[in-house]
């Protein structure tokens, strides 16, 4: 993004308007942080602005602030429709291409016609945007939100709502800091934030300490289901509908299962298969250390994408069926995954 469209888009939002911000299908704590954040920035701007998530995020990221102004497609479909043909700007956060959100709501967001404003880190986005605001070294679309406000010369419009949301998508994108691609521009965000009220260690407890008893069993069926393919350095999990049911699963349950997995010594490829009956797929997430690429794993095999060390996919087989396609394509990439990682 450019000096002239940074201030095309100033001069766009220098009187008030309707717009809608848009995340992924399931958000996650980065997608719906970014989008509670640009709702409450652009609502401190004097704009009429309204979330339409394509559908619900998990219960341990309802407590966000604003969270329960935002319209669910799939749930209030008519509502979320209206509120679309009334807008003139459309933010889409966290995703680089429509079929992210689904197939009903892509077709409605083909059909508008005002103008397009995209903000992720995901690899390879689509040519949809009028103005994209694309970086896949930053480690999350929170972190692109702070500078990108910080583009427009508004932070002082920065209070402790916009910064808890960005804080909560940060500290869930990068695995609470840990992950490579958390920079020293990262930690000074985060300062920041806090210095405008996040309370950083309510967020963590509202995220990662509010478990049910439910999930935790069902982490544990998932770590007893665990499979280690030692001489790849590969581990996967695979995980039912008869055992999501089995312990009352809910939306989120499976949130970072795959990094224990992938926390095991000598494993630097981790994969969890989770049977969807609802929708008929298997839904997959993929992690890795250095140098193997995750995304374009996914890209290749499994419909799917996101980053080189963390991305998603699907498959339309039976829960046995794809891994037995994962387990014969795996020795494809014997090389790559003997040589991706060295302490």
């Amino acid at each position: 993004m450019n000096e002239d469209e940074i201030k095309e888009i100033k001069d766009l939002l220098s009187s008030p308007k309707n717009i809608v911000i848009v995340p992924h299908r399931n958000p996650d704590g980065d997608a719906i942080g970014a989008s509670l954040a640009v709702y409450k920035y652009l609502k401190n701007k004097g704009h009429k602005a309204t979330v339409v998530s394509p559908n619900d995020y998990p219960e341990f990221l309802h407590w966000l602030p604003n969270s329960k102004e935002a319209f669910k497609y799939d749930m209030q479909n008519r509502q979320s429709q209206a509120t679309i043909d009334e807008a003139s700007i459309l933010f889409l956060l966290d995703f680089n291409t429509l079929s992210r959100v689904g197939d009903d709501m892509q077709k409605k967001l083909e059909t508008f016609s005002g103008t397009v404003i995209m903000i992720d880190h995901h690899q390879q986005p689509d040519d949809f945007a009028k103005y994209l605001y694309s970086d896949v070294s930053i480690c999350s679309t929170c972190q692109m939100v702070y500078q990108f406000i910080e583009k427009l010369d508004d932070l002082e419009r920065m209070d402790s709502t916009i910064a808890t949301c960005l804080y909560t998508g940060i500290m869930t994108d990068t695995g609470s800091f840990r992950f490579p691609s958390t920079t020293s521009t990262t930690h000074r965000i985060i300062a920041n934030l806090i210095d405008n009220g996040a309370n950083n260690a309510k967020i963590h407890n509202k995220v990662y300490d509010t478990n049910s008893y439910g999930r935790l069993q069902l982490l544990g069926r998932a770590l007893s289901n665990l499979v280690v393919i030692d001489k790849l350095k590969t581990a996967y999990i695979p995980l039912s509908q008869k055992e999501l049911d089995e312990f009352n699963y809910q939306k989120g349950d499976t949130e970072g299962v795959v990094n224990y997995a992938l926390s095991l010594k000598g494993i630097i490829f981790a994969a969890i298969f989770i049977e969807d009956t609802d929708q008929k797929i298997i839904k997959i997430s993929l992690r890795s250390k250095g140098k193997f690429s995750v995304n374009k794993f996914a890209r290749a095999h499994f419909d799917g994408g996101g980053h080189d060390n963390a991305a998603g996919g699907r498959s339309n087989v039976s829960l046995d069926k794809t891994i037995s396609n994962f387990l014969r394509i795996l020795p494809d990439y014997k090389k790559e995954l003997l040589h991706s990682y060295e302490d």
